[in-house]
């Protein structure tokens, strides 16, 4: 498991918050993933948004790469 943020991100709380967020975003799903390796890559507009918008996102997201 990979969770990366770049330097676009902004400082390094900002960059370190996105991580955090992505990561707590994965331990909630984590029943719903597959055994693999995961590299989560945070954008800017993580951090604009709520918790729950971002979460409802994240698990949109994995149910499309999922259902593939």
């Amino acid at each position: 498991m990979g969770f990366v943020a770049s330097k676009k991100m902004g400082n390094a709380v900002h960059r370190n918050r996105a991580k955090r967020l992505l990561r707590a975003h994965f331990v909630e799903s984590i029943e719903c993933l597959a055994h693999g390796t995961y590299v989560l890559v945070a954008k800017p507009a993580l951090l604009e948004e709520s918790y729950l918008i971002t979460h409802k996102a994240y698990l949109h997201a994995l149910h499309k790469c999922t259902a593939t």
